[in-house]
């Protein structure tokens, strides 16, 4: 019977990790959208892309993570090591949607800096667990902490110039 359902579990898990990573894609853009006015009245600093990056980055970003969190689940490691990588690769999701709720949602720049701050922590452990499952799944991540890297940066030079 296993040997039935592989097919199935291998058609399912990337349809499942992509859909998880539209989710919260989807769910931190419909909190965005709306408050792109606000957005637009923040002092922001010189070095803020136009807002056509934003969607274009985060497409590419989200679907290398939901490559890079099939890569995991399909490893030979042990089930307890991809169990482990994969929760962490879920709290990073919901960390990333809780910004777009204290940034956008809640229209606080302070609270939205903290929530990326602590998205940063979340992401890096998420790319050591899955280093010890793969090494490409955890490399397909570097590009994402860079992206939230720069959106640390840009928050915070964001909260400096509206304090």
């Amino acid at each position: 019977m296993r040997s039935d359902s592989q097919p199935m579990r291998s058609v399912a898990v990337p349809i499942i990790a992509a859909l998880a990573c539209f989710a919260a894609w989807m769910i931190g853009g419909a909190l965005t959208r709306p408050n792109l006015d606000w957005y637009a009245t923040l002092a922001k600093p010189r070095f803020t892309p136009p807002n056509i990056a934003f969607p274009i980055a985060w497409t590419i970003l989200y679907s290398l993570m939901a490559v890079s969190a099939w890569m995991v689940w399909r490893a030979t490691a042990a089930a307890s090591d991809k169990k482990l990588a994969l929760t962490w690769f879920g709290i990073q999701l919901v960390v990333g949607v809780l910004w777009s709720v204290a940034f956008f949602g809640m229209h606080n720049v302070a609270r939205g800096l903290g929530v990326v701050l602590a998205l940063l922590v979340v992401i890096v452990i998420t790319i050591v667990f899955f280093d010890r499952v793969s090494r490409v799944a955890a490399l397909l991540l570097i590009p994402y902490v860079m992206w939230v890297c720069f959106a640390t940066a840009l928050s915070a030079a964001i909260w400096l110039l509206n304090s």
